[in-house]
């Protein structure tokens, strides 16, 4: 079961549109968005922002990103 997305991610060079709202289980922590071979790391802000469907999102602002190891 796919949930409803809750969330949109802000900030960050290299996340494309399509990923940017979606469901965030945990909407205190921090979030991990991994692409290719590192993770995007993202904070709640606190803020919402209207979405065109009309719900509420909580924005998450990027902070850094990580690298996997190989």
């Amino acid at each position: 079961m796919r949930m409803r997305p809750n969330a949109i991610l802000q900030g960050g060079t290299a996340v494309p549109d399509d990923e940017r709202i979606r469901y965030v289980e945990d909407t205190q922590d921090t979030f991990k968005l991994f692409l290719k071979n590192r993770y995007e790391h993202y904070k709640p802000t606190g803020d919402m922002r209207k979405h065109h469907d009309g719900s509420e999102l909580l924005v998450f602002e990027w902070m850094y990103r990580t690298y996997v190891a190989e």
